[in-house]
């Protein structure tokens, strides 16, 4: 069971929510004492506020404030903000159970690999038809938490253990590709991996829920630390790196939620795990790679290790013929510097997949921006001694350079989508502690039972 979550819980106190165009009625319902006292502590309805009621022994409930939006973050500071180790219900009213739950849940995590237990947190009954938020806020918090793990806990074997766990658990398989083969099959990975003691693997991952349904291919950069190799990163720039595997998580987590919906859809999970660290055996700048599309890249940079990475699985899943290819990575600070910690942005060569993909980020509250794949900077490229560079020679652009390499590796016609994420929240939010994120995850998700929904639909010939 998820911290702060119960089946069920003796002398659970009700909690109501409230929207700001419905306090006045809601405060007409309570004793006048008790409506006196929210009036007089400013309780005035808006998002995640929250306040407990008085009662004749104590405490007799708690109310909480969804503003005008009905959000899960409304209720993301509740299981550590009420009292702890209370228990509470939902009261009838006009929130989603599966929204708070999934909030409730959300705020409630706290890494505790490495660090005592604090409180126990206010657990919440988990409402009859909230079972769906259950398989969400279990996907995200086991992200979250390999995002978190320490790079001495979480290398390549581990990550790509993680993948075939999950194979295991939801009826799926897992091949895990090493040594010759990956040299032989997945060069690129090979060669961002080959400084490391630590070998590098990929993970393919495949699970069907419908032996006809579209076949998704979800790649994830899975750099279990980068300390960009020979061109090292300062210290300040290495300090979170432990988080460069962010987008293999944030896609197993896709994975998870897919497969535990049971979504009529065939499944290609390709995870590229690797560790970027400096050793005589590391790539060096200027070093020319092979890749497993044939196209020879020069290492203008070691630092530009992830476009390496899922040049290879961009091209293997390609080769399976699927019906769309979504790569999410933690690949570039100019994306931050365009968009901040909490806009992962979206490249696309796609309009239809790129419209559906912000709709549904839209819907779960999961958003992201789009950028241009602009073809005026693909020459920005180009290598004198390679077919390109992994990176641009001019300070500018970075984010889209980044997608321009990524978009070598697919084939015209191919449905793509790349996702330059943050995974990472800097600050404690309602619902988002400090620590790893599963950004994109529920867009995802939204986005694959939407393509399902519209396949089973579509009329047959």
């Amino acid at each position: 069971m998820l911290e702060g979550l119960t089946a069920r819980a003796m002398g659970a106190l009700p909690l109501y929510a409230v929207r700001a165009d419905g306090l006045t009625a809601f405060l007409g319902d309570l004793p006048a004492a008790v409506a006196s006292f929210l009036r007089a502590s400013g309780f005035a309805a808006k998002a995640g506020d929250f306040a407990l009621l008085p009662g004749a022994d104590g405490l007799a409930g708690a109310v909480v404030g969804l503003g005008q939006e009905d959000t899960p973050w409304a209720f993301g500071t509740l299981a550590r903000g009420l009292p702890p180790g209370t228990a509470w219900r939902l009261a009838p009213g006009p929130q989603d159970p599966a929204q708070a739950t999934l909030g409730w849940a959300l705020g409630a995590y706290r890494p505790h690999r490495h660090k005592a237990a604090g409180p126990s947190p206010a657990v919440l009954e988990i409402s009859p038809d909230a079972g769906p938020a259950l398989v969400t806020a279990e996907a995200i918090c086991a992200a979250r938490d390999l995002i978190n793990a320490p790079a001495a806990d979480l290398g390549p074997a581990e990550l790509a253990a993680a993948a075939a766990a999950l194979a295991a658990r939801h009826g799926g398989n897992c091949e895990i590709v090493l040594g010759d083969s990956l040299d032989q099959g997945f060069p690129a990975v090979a060669a961002v991996g080959q400084g490391s003691p630590r070998a590098p693997r990929v993970a393919v991952l495949r699970w069907s829920g419908s032996d006809s349904g579209p076949l998704i291919a979800l790649c994830g950069k899975g750099v279990c630390f980068d300390t960009g190799g020979l061109d090292l990163k300062s210290a300040g720039g290495m300090l979170r790196m432990k988080k460069d595997m962010g987008g293999a998580a944030v896609v197993l987590a896709a994975a998870e939620m897919i497969m535990r919906t049971n979504l009529p859809v065939r499944l290609l999970v390709l995870i590229g795990a690797v560790e970027n660290a400096i050793s005589g055996t590391a790539m060096r700048p200027m070093d020319v790679l092979r890749t497993r599309r044939g196209l020879k890249v020069e290492v203008g940079n070691t630092d530009a290790e992830g476009r390496l990475v899922l040049a290879d699985l961009l091209t293997f899943a390609a080769e399976q013929s699927p019906a769309m290819i979504i790569d999410c990575a933690t690949l570039t600070g100019a994306a931050r510097v365009a968009l901040g910690p909490d806009l992962p942005a979206l490249f696309c060569n796609d309009d239809a997949l790129a419209g559906r993909l912000l709709a549904a980020g839209q819907a779960v509250d999961d958003p992201m921006w789009r950028l241009p794949l602009h073809d005026g900077y693909d020459s920005w490229l180009d290598s004198p001694f390679a077919d390109l560079s992994n990176v641009s020679q001019k300070p500018m652009a970075g984010a889209v350079t980044a997608a321009l390499f990524l978009r070598r590796f697919v084939p015209a016609g191919v449905p793509w989508a790349h996702l330059d994420l943050y995974a990472w929240n800097d600050r404690t939010r309602p619902g988002r502690p400090e620590g790893g994120e599963a950004q994109c995850a529920r867009a995802l998700h939204a986005l694959v039972a939407e393509c399902a929904e519209a396949q089973a639909t579509r009329p047959t010939t």
